[in-house]
């Protein structure tokens, strides 16, 4: 039985559970990712990482799946008070990582837990710097097929690397799951760490 479902499709995500020893399964849901009208990202990141967990509980129940917690995780960047999600197409994705060359950027992700009666929620900051490149250099690294699924359009633990100056928080956060908030959401839940992969 699994002590934890993982309401999301993301690799890296289940790659972080599995890194920690964390013993999951998938739950498939669809959650609208969309921002409310003058929503802050703050807000907006916290409620898609909530709606995704509570989405993740109604589907067990759904489905008449033992019971256990599910994490809902958003990840987005944030520029100037624009959100960057994963791109749309080449031009958006240049266009997002042409506007972040040479500056700083925020990633936050927000990680829910939600057992179905209780629910534990946070939210990671990470601040990113991005060295100079140019509109060249940013089409050759969409061309790698990395920055298609990818809020701003970069992964920091692939070829984005090369993008990065220097990070200040958590670097697990950036890839999509912040360890060091985790783990205390886990232990609240009573899921174990240091389990064998399965």
């Amino acid at each position: 039985m699994p002590q934890l479902y993982l309401a999301s499709k993301s690799p890296r995500r289940r790659e972080i559970l599995e890194q920690i020893g964390v013993a999951h399964h998938l739950i498939d849901i669809d959650v609208p990712e969309f921002p409310a009208k003058d929503e802050n990202p703050e807000t907006y990141v916290q409620r898609l990482a909530q709606d995704k967990a509570q989405a993740g509980v109604r589907a067990l129940q759904r489905q008449g799946l033992s019971p256990a917690p599910v994490l809902g995780a958003d990840t987005i960047c944030v520029l100037d008070q624009r959100i960057l999600e994963k791109p749309r197409d080449e031009a958006h994705a240049v266009d997002m990582l042409l506007s972040m060359a040479g500056r700083e950027h925020r990633v936050l992700t927000a990680i829910c837990l939600n057992d179905g009666q209780r629910e534990q929620a946070v939210c990671s900051l990470t601040r990113v710097q991005f060295s100079h490149f140019t509109e060249a250099q940013a089409r050759t690294y969409w061309q790698t097929g990395e920055p298609v699924d990818k809020a701003g359009a970069y992964g920091i633990q692939g070829c984005g690397a090369a993008l990065v100056e220097h990070i200040s928080g958590s670097y697990s956060g950036v890839v999509g799951l912040p360890i060091e908030a985790l783990v205390p959401l886990l232990k609240l839940m009573n899921v174990a760490i240091w389990q064998k992969r399965i």
